[in-house]
């Protein structure tokens, strides 16, 4: 890049899924939002706050639609694509589909970046999509203030590999495939303070695709899936308790982090968005009694492609947890379990 054009990550106010509007925000929004009167075939639309919406075209095929973009969370345009495409492709996935196309979303100060760098932004999205087997089949973009680029992602699955976040059930194992701590990373990034591997940690989690989401979606004994993203791992499992009636239990001691994430933390690296998340749902939260801020910050830390939630029978946890590793996701685990009562997560040491 040319030193004296500015950082990526100067030109915009958030980055990356920090980006999102908080939670009570987006439910006060939707709330004020007509009702939308029945479709038959819409199986999943914005009700139960879910990853995508979901069509049935027939008994063997439903179309699964997302769109997802955001802000810079890096400086390199080629990763900040990367990044991007990546996030925005993991909503299908997370509903047990594989996606077909892609459409670009893009925004750019075409006064401040030069074409070249522009360029690299969706040259590191399409490389993406390549690995996720699909084109981008066209896209819109526009002049704007800060730089924004994302995808419109349209996917398939049968209905009967249809996974919703509402499917968890008493009983229930939760497993995380991947490391929290992406908006501590992001944070540190960008007060210089973020080490060249920790920052090669951070590319290699948010540029992983979450296609075993597709492959665990096969098998009837994983019930509900739901990405981990802006809302952080309170807030997306709030939401699987919500959409299902149950009370999540989530184990502090299982929770797989970036290698540096608690360090950081510790070091007061925390993004904006971790305490807007908080304020949404603490409500709903138990934290363990005399929890330190930083860790119940890292709780509520915004990630930016981040990680599958899975709720699955317990039988078979073991076996699953061990098919995701081997599938590439070396940080998964079994983090918590679903219980009886009223919608609420209850962490424990």
């Amino acid at each position: 890049m040319d030193s004296l054009a500015p950082r990526l990550t100067e030109l915009a106010h958030g980055g990356g899924c920090g980006c999102k509007l908080a939670p009570s925000i987006l439910q006060q929004l939707l709330a004020a939002q007509p009702v939308a009167r029945p479709f038959a075939q819409l199986l999943v639309g914005s009700e139960m706050a879910d990853d995508a919406a979901v069509w049935q075209v027939d008994d063997h095929t439903c179309v699964i639609a997302t769109t997802d973009f955001f802000m810079p969370v890096v400086d390199d345009p080629y990763d900040f694509g990367r990044i991007a495409a990546t996030n925005a492709i993991s909503d299908v996935y997370a509903m047990g589909g594989k996606p077909i196309l892609a459409l670009a979303i893009l925004g750019m100060p075409i006064g401040k970046l030069a074409p070249e760098t522009i360029a690299k932004v969706l040259e590191g999205g399409a490389s993406v999509c390549e690995q996720a087997g699909i084109p981008v089949a066209g896209g819109h973009s526009i002049d704007s203030v800060e730089p924004i680029y994302g995808l419109a992602v349209i996917g398939t699955c049968h209905p009967a590999n249809l996974r919703r976040n509402s499917g968890a059930t008493p009983g229930d194992v939760l497993i995380l495939t991947k490391g929290i701590g992406v908006g501590i990373y992001s944070a540190a990034f960008k007060k210089n303070a973020l080490a060249p591997d920790s920052y090669k940690e951070m590319i290699g989690s948010t540029t992983l695709l979450n296609r075993v989401g597709a492959d665990l979606a096969a098998d009837p004994d994983v019930h509900a899936l739901t990405d981990v993203t802006g809302f952080g791992i309170l807030g997306h499992g709030l939401e699987m308790a919500r959409a299902s009636g149950v009370s999540l239990t989530l184990r502090l001691s299982c929770i797989p982090f970036l290698s540096q994430a608690e360090a950081l933390a510790r070091q007061g690296f925390i993004t904006g968005a971790s305490g807007r998340n908080w304020t949404s749902y603490e409500a709903d939260v138990t934290l363990p009694e005399g929890l330190p801020d930083w860790r119940r910050l890292l709780l509520a830390d915004p990630q930016t492609s981040g990680g599958l939630l899975v709720a699955c029978t317990p039988e078979k946890a073991d076996a699953f947890v061990e098919t995701i590793r081997l599938a590439g996701y070396p940080l998964a685990g079994v983090v918590g379990s679903a219980q009886a009562g009223p919608a609420s997560i209850t962490v424990v040491a």
